[in-house]
Parts: C-alpha cells; structure tokens; sequence
C-alpha cells in the first residue's frame, strides 16, 4: 500500500541510471580490497566503505524522497526490492563461509564465526564486533565475517530512513531540515567520541549515519535545489577525487577514524556525484566500461574477498605470500561476477511472488545455523576429545564482570567491596589475570580490603611516558589510574604488566609471532622505540620514579611477572594442518627451564624494586619450582591460554603469592 494508506498500488520509481555511479562503487571496493590484501599498499583503503555509505545515502533518499512526494512510496515494495537486491549474495557467502569455516576452524572458532553468522543473518555485526572489541578478542584478520558490520549499518540505515521519512512527510515537514539535523548529530557525536572511544566510534551506527545523511542532502538538493549545487561540474569532480587519493595516502590505522578524517572520502564523494554523468572525469574515467563493471560486481566483490583472504591466515598461521593474496584477489573477483551474472541478476528480475519469502526464509535459517553453532550443538570437522581439551585453553578468560564499575573522569575501573584497607591493583592484562584469585580469596577471607579496584587495561603498560599507537586511548587511561593511585583513600597499590615484553621483547630486533605492537618512549615530544634501544633505560628510571612517589605515602608493591615462552601456547600442542587434520602432540613436556634473559630482567626489577621503597611479589618460586616452569598438570591440561597469560582456574588455585597484598 502507499504512504497515504490508498487502495491503489504504486510502483516505486527510480532516478535514471548513472555509469558514473558504478564507476565510484568501483574505487570504493577496490580501495577496500586492496587495503585488505596489500594494506602498506593503500593504507587508507578502508575510506572506500564511506564512499559506499554516501552512495547508498545518496541513492536510497532520492528514491524515497521522490516516491513520497509524488504519493507512490510503497513500503511493501521498497523492503522487497531491498531482500531481493541484498540477500542472495549474502546468504550464498554466509553458507559457503560455514560450511568451509567446518573444514578448517577449530571448535572455539566456529563458535566465534557461528554468532559472527547470526550477526551477519540479523543484520547487527557491527554491534556485536562493538562489544568484542579488546585485548583479548581476536585479531581482526581472522573473523571471517567482519566486513559485514559496514552491511549491518546500511541495513539499519534502510530499515530506519524510510519509516522516519513517511512519518516526516505524513505531518508536512521538510526533508531538507530533518536530513542535516541528523547529519550535524551525527557528526558531532562522531568528533566527540573519535579519541575517548575510537571503537565505538567505528562501529556505532550513530557515528556513521552523518556520512548516509550527507548522500541523502545531496539527493534533495538534486531534486529541488539544483541552484545550489557547484556550477563547474569538470572541476569538481577532479577536486573530489583528489579527496579521496588524499584520504587513501594520508589515513591510516593510527588516524583517529572516522573523526575529522572522514571528511575527505565522503565530501570527495559528495563532489564528484554532484558533479553529474558529463562531468569529463566522471564521463571518460567512471564511465569506462571496465570500471563501470568492477562497480556492477563491487557488491558481491566485497562480499567474497574478505573470508578468502581471512581464511588464509587462519590456515597459514599468519600472512600469506604476496603471490596468495594476488591469487584470492583473483578469485573474489571470479566468483563476484559468477554470483552477479548467475544469481543477482536472475533474482533481482525475477517477479514470482514467492521469490522474497523464500529469501526470508533462508536468511533466517542462516541465523538458526548461527545460533546453534555458537551454542556449540554441533562442532567443526577439527572438534575431538584431546584437541578440545587444548582448545578449551585457548582463549580461557575471566574478565571484570564479576566486578563493579567506577567511573572516574571518563575512564572505567573495576572494584569489590569488603571490610578493611583499600587496595588498587594498577596495571595491563598481567595484572587483570589475577581477578579470579583476588575475588574467590576476598569471599573466603575476613581479613580482605574494603575495596579491591583494578585500574587495568590491556596492553597499556603502568610506566608514564610508554606508549603505543595501537592503543590511543592508554596515556589518558593511565594518568587517570595513577591519580586515583595516589588518592588517600588508597592504602596499598600493586602494581604489575607484561614486564617480559615491555623490557625484553620489544627490545628485540624483530618482531616475533605474537606481538606486533612496537611501543615507544615519549620524551619532549620524540619518540624513541624500544628496539631502536632507546627506550629501555628510560622507561624503567620513569617505573622507579612512580614507585618512590607511591611509596612516600602507603604500601606499594610491584609484581614481577610469570615467565612466558612460545612453549606455554596451547596452539603448540597439536600438529598437522587445518586442511588435512589437526591432532594433538603425542609428547608434551610438563615443565621447562625459566629463561635466563627473563631471570636477569627479574633480579633487575628487584633492586629497582628496593631502590624505591616498595616491597616484591614474586610469581617465580610458585611457577617455577627449582627454576623449572609448569606447562601442563598432572592430567595434561594447559596452564596457560597463550604464551604468557595464565589461565582463571590456575590462577585461583596456585597464585597464593599475591595473597599478601590483601592482608592485614
């Protein structure tokens, strides 16, 4: 039915078709492909997803807006055309993903993928990969289904628009007003958030929409007010696509994104589809029949590329050959133009009234699958007895729920309440690992604190002046926990990290397997890098520092850390290949020898330790029994959840050296 509730029936109509479109969705994609396969490449390559956003805005309100105005918006229709437009692609990547992800993933990874799968199905990933977003989640690079939180924002986006724009029409408002009200929200929430929480800034729809909003001012403008858009169309075209080539040189990973920084994909965007199908650029460059094709298969090209190559890296245990990723290009665009010339366009044609329900049907099908494999009814092919027990490691974690939140100035502390002293535990994961002990002991002693809080954030070190461009938001976070360290409600702090990699690893030449951050210390406004061995020095004087100012006025201690070897990883205890088979190794060793760079870096922090005042927890005598480290127990389960995290019931049972902060 129509807006106005009229018996007739309306088709929708539609702007008449531009190539140049299509040319655009061409450099969106491609720069989206070619950040995911050669990101030191293209390294703003991922500003092609905003491209995409101001295309659909763009397209999507012009539809609307017309429909509306000339009383033929048919919701019915709308919603049909967009099932029909999106779901056959979708559902064929989702099930090809999982029966694939069967064969090659691990039983805790196809349970991660089967409510990735939901998530995709329900249309909601960016919400869902918005709340996995941390330490301990995994690498972007090895979820199959994370490009799709870009499709969950343009889905909410034509879910939302289109009944917001009948309600605005039914009462006769304008659409102009309400498109950059929205627009001016959303992006000053965008800049709001883009350096206090750049992860949900990235995700949340409310920080994403401004950019839609800006395609749908330009579909109005185009329809009404074309008196108001620029009168030297050549020009501003090139201007915008020289906006975007900034965009894709000058942002990058470290960039706070969207932020301010989005501008220049989107306004580039804005320009050249202003600029019109005559436009010399848009004519002769977006209207080549090459790129015209790219952007007619950039839908189920971007839908294709990113399980292709996020699979590689799952099976090679890191990044592929240049070569391979060449070669998964190469296929994503195969099977981008099988699925458009032998799905898409058999669907999208096809009038049978049966086509949309069926559709329906399947994609909630694809959200049951998902459903019961993250509930883990049925496991993947890998899934047995002995490699379970080793999987069950990976990943085991206890994280702050079992905690009550403290906001202080922006920034989140955990705490328990209990009877006598306060105590603050300050530190990175090291320190976080410790939560199960401190609180299973706090409910069976009656000689705990008042209150146990954590100031902990996960690879944010506890030394001022070390930092780390992958965790922008750590300097804040830390000169936050220090001042509430100093508080004098706070009688005792402890304070611990990764003290292993902070002051060996990163001081290595070259990076190892499981760390790719490069830390550096900040002082006068250079930064010099650990393994340029600048870093070190300073960075324990700063340590020494903070433990002397601590120590002036309560009990301070520092916790050295648990020895970490590549040996301790449960990903280690099983052999073969993801696409033969996987068994466990038949001889794992119990124990090994403690390290000797890691000895010599623990007797150093000793006596910076009593230089300063404060006292020392050692982990070392109770882990490494006769200098000899614990990897397994008796009936060969794994002690760690990686390298050099412990895991929950470990630490509750065995970490009685920590006790002694919490005593009278």
């Amino acid at each position: 039915m129509t807006i106005d509730s009229q018996t007739t029936v309306h088709h929708l109509t539609h702007p008449k078709y531009r190539a140049d479109i299509d040319g655009l969705r061409a450099i969106a994609v491609l720069s989206v492909v070619g950040f995911h396969a050669f990101p030191k490449w293209i390294p703003g390559g991922f500003i092609g997803v905003d491209i995409f956003f101001v295309i659909s805005g763009f397209l999507i309100s012009g539809i609307i807006f017309g429909n509306l105005e000339k009383n033929s918006f048919n919701y019915s229709e709308f919603y049909a055309r967009r099932i029909k437009r999106i779901f056959p692609a979708l559902l064929l990547v989702l099930f090809s993903s999982y029966v694939f992800g069967w064969y090659v993933l691990l039983s805790n990874e196809y349970a991660q993928f089967g409510k990735h799968m939901a998530a995709g199905a329900s249309f909601i990933s960016n919400f869902i990969l918005w709340n996995e977003a941390g330490y301990f989640d995994n690498m972007s690079d090895l979820k199959p289904l994370l490009h799709l939180w870009s499709l969950a924002i343009e889905e909410q986006f034509y879910i939302v628009w289109p009944l917001l724009l009948g309600l605005i029409w039914k009462r006769k408002l304008n659409f102009l007003t309400l498109t950059i009200t929205i627009a001016a929200i959303s992006f000053s929430f965008n800049i709001f958030i883009a350096n206090t929480n750049p992860t949900a800034d990235f995700y949340s729809p409310f920080s994403r929409f401004w950019e839609l909003m800006l395609g749908g001012t330009l579909a109005y403008l185009t329809l009404h007010k074309p008196q108001h858009l620029p009168k030297k169309p050549n020009w501003q075209a090139i201007i915008g696509f020289i906006f975007i080539a900034a965009g894709l040189l000058l942002v990058n990973r470290d960039r706070a994104f969207p932020g301010w920084w989005a501008l220049l994909p989107t306004l580039g965007a804005v320009l050249i589809i202003s600029a019109g199908p005559n436009a010399w650029f848009n004519k002769n460059i977006l209207g080549n029949k090459l790129v015209v094709w790219v952007g007619l298969i950039s839908y189920p090209l971007y839908l294709w590329h990113w399980p292709l190559l996020s699979f590689a890296r799952i099976i090679a245990n890191g990044e592929p050959s240049k070569e391979i990723r060449f070669t998964l290009v190469l296929t994503s665009f195969l099977l981008a133009w099988l699925t458009y010339r032998f799905l898409e366009k058999h669907i999208r044609n096809n009038i049978t009234k049966f086509v949309v329900p069926s559709l329906s049907i399947l994609m909630l099908f694809s959200l049951i699958f998902g459903l019961l494999t993250l509930n883990q009814t049925w496991g993947s092919r890998n899934s047995n007895p002995k490699i379970e027990i080793i999987v069950s490691a990976i990943g085991d974690w206890e994280n702050t729920k079992s905690l009550q939140t403290l906001k202080m100035n922006g920034q989140s502390f955990f705490f328990k309440e209990y009877d006598n002293q306060n105590v603050l535990l300050l530190g990175d994961s090291h320190i976080e690992q410790y939560i199960p002990r401190v609180v299973d002991y706090a409910n069976k002693s009656s000689f705990v604190s008042k209150s146990v809080y954590f100031a902990t954030q996960g690879g944010c070190p506890p030394i001022p002046g070390v930092y780390e461009d992958s965790h922008p938001d750590c300097g804040a976070f830390r000169e936050e926990a220090i001042k509430f360290a100093s508080n004098p409600i706070i009688e005792s702090v402890a304070i611990g990290a990764y003290w292993n990699d902070y002051f060996i690893g990163q001081t290595k030449k070259t990076k190892d397997d499981y760390n790719n951050y490069e830390y550096y210390f900040l002082e006068n406004g250079e930064k010099k890098y650990f393994r340029q061995g600048e870093a070190k020095k300073l960075a324990l004087l700063s340590l020494e520092t903070l433990l002397k100012k601590l120590s002036v006025t309560k009990k301070v201690y520092l916790i050295l850390d648990n020895p970490a070897s590549k040996l301790f990883d449960p990903k280690t205890y099983f052999e073969g290949s993801r696409l033969g088979g996987l068994v466990s190794v038949k001889e794992i060793s119990n124990r090994i020898p403690f390290d000797k760079e890691q000895e010599e870096l623990r007797k150093e922090l000793i006596d910076l330790t009593h230089r300063s005042g404060a006292v020392i927890i050692d982990p070392v005598p109770t882990l490494c029994p006769n200098n000899s480290c614990l990897i397994l127990t008796n009936d060969g389960i794994p002690l760690y959840k990686d390298n050099n995290h412990l895991r929950p019931f470990f630490v509750k049972n065995t970490a009685n050296y920590i006790d002694e902060i919490f005593k009278k």
